[in-house]
């Protein structure tokens, strides 16, 4: 029995859900433990592409559980659309394969109407960059002890009279955005159709986890956006609501931390991010617009074009310690191939001091400049090799710095899209520390 949590190393959009997919094959229950439909998770499998924002990535395997922990926060119609897709290519997601912890909290109309009238009043450097799905005011009232869970999906009156009592205090700051005001029993009259459907899937999901542990099986954890992404670890305030590192699998899912044997680090072979925020290694030149177009880097939540820079060792290296990361995964790999050369930053500098940590102040993260170890790039196409054996050299020369950086060993490189284009060094659930 091993328990595994996959986590972004960078500012999310690492390519997780593929490598979701990929390990669901070797576990018996994959568990989403953060985040909410924020996050996209982009899958092809024999050539059909899947984008998944609720729905663990594991659910493509009809023998696996795939379970919506308590730190997700849950958007109830974008779940059933998810849900509605999937039975139209002929997958029935039903209770007996999907299921939600009773203490998820809930996304209301309101908190997206928030969502977009705060950033809205914002200007310039001041936007946050939100999806504006709603995600930071449902965390919000989460933390204010007023939130909406999915338990209350079973008690009618009780849910009335929290959403009568949430749009006391809503729509008095909609008016001081000057935005229309919500009418509570329009809101309860729409969420008690999504109750109906959603309440066969609402269960006690951490006792379902220990139970598993107890028998024995493997446990997969799945994070959502990056670790830089992180509420406290990450560049705040440009971050998202949650908390992405690898110890939010025990809060999010009622993991003990003892219970964890192995966390993977997913990390792409450059940076991407999306959104406002500082980005040391962004380029705006013609390299950065041949890695957003070779990447086909859109974000699949937002649709919005990735900005794209060089693989930042420093970054990660403090992604490998916040998350106590055993072994990584290389996406990606396959976009970097034409390039003449290929850059790694290995040092940050600010008025002539060497950096080899993130710095806390934002004055100084916007500031730093990266310094870049060069290496010599490959021409040769990536996308139909099958092991390490046989990548150019240079390319293994590439990870092998990437390695020596982070100080951490290579688990599994991606070479292209489909389950196919993987190659699996280690696998994580043989490799767990026991």
């Amino acid at each position: 029995m091993s328990t595994v949590v996959v986590i972004g190393s960078q500012w999310g959009d690492e390519g997780k859900g593929k490598i979701v997919d990929l390990l669901t094959e070797y576990a018996h229950i994959v568990v989403r433990f953060q985040g909410g439909n924020n996050a996209g998770h982009t899958l092809v499998v024999n050539g059909d592409k899947f984008i998944f924002h609720l729905i663990p990535s594991g659910i493509l395997y009809e023998d696996k559980l795939c379970l919506i922990g308590n730190g997700v926060v849950l958007d109830p119609a974008v779940l059933l659309e998810e849900i509605d897709k999937l039975a139209q290519s002929g997958r029935q997601i039903t209770p007996d394969r999907l299921k939600i912890s009773e203490m998820t909290h809930i996304i209301m109309p309101y908190h997206r109407l928030l969502d977009h009238a705060r950033e809205a009043a914002k200007s310039g450097t001041k936007k946050i960059g939100t999806t504006g799905r709603g995600i930071g005011p449902c965390y919000e009232d989460k933390m204010a002890r007023t939130g909406i869970r999915a338990v209350d999906f079973l008690n009618a009156s009780l849910l009335k009279e929290k959403i009568q009592e949430a749009l006391k205090e809503k729509n008095a700051l909609f008016k001081h955005f000057g935005v229309d005001i919500m009418n509570a029993g329009d809101v309860y009259s729409e969420y008690m159709n999504y109750a109906d459907r959603l309440a066969p899937y609402i269960t006690d999901i951490t006792a379902i986890l220990h139970q598993a542990q107890r028998n024995g099986e493997n446990i997969l954890c799945e994070g959502a956006q990056g670790t830089l992404l992180d509420i406290d670890h990450g560049t705040y305030p440009y971050v998202t609501s949650s908390n992405t590192v690898a110890g939010a699998a025990c809060t999010g899912a009622g993991i003990g931390p003892t219970r964890i044997d192995y966390v993977l680090g997913i990390c792409k072979a450059y940076t991407t991010r999306v959104g406002g925020g500082p980005f040391p290694t962004e380029l705006f030149d013609e390299v950065g617009d041949i890695i957003q177009k070779n990447g086909h880097e859109f974000g699949a939540t937002t649709g919005r074009r990735r900005r794209c820079g060089w693989l930042d060792a420093v970054a990660l290296k403090n992604s490998v310690y916040t998350n106590g990361i055993d072994g990584l995964a290389i996406t990606k790999l396959d976009v970097l191939s034409g390039l003449e050369t290929v850059k790694i930053c290995n040092e940050y500098q600010y008025n002539g001091q060497r950096y080899h940590s993130i710095p806390k102040s934002m004055e100084k993260l916007t500031a730093i400049q990266p310094l870049y170890k060069n290496l010599a790039g490959w021409t040769e196409d990536l996308t139909t090799i099958r092991s390490y054996e046989d990548l150019p050299p240079k390319t293994r020369q590439y990870l092998k710095e990437i390695e020596d950086l982070a100080e951490t060993p290579l688990a599994i490189i991606s070479v292209g899209p489909g389950r196919e284009q993987t190659l699996l060094l280690r696998n994580p659930f043989e490799s767990a520390k026991k």
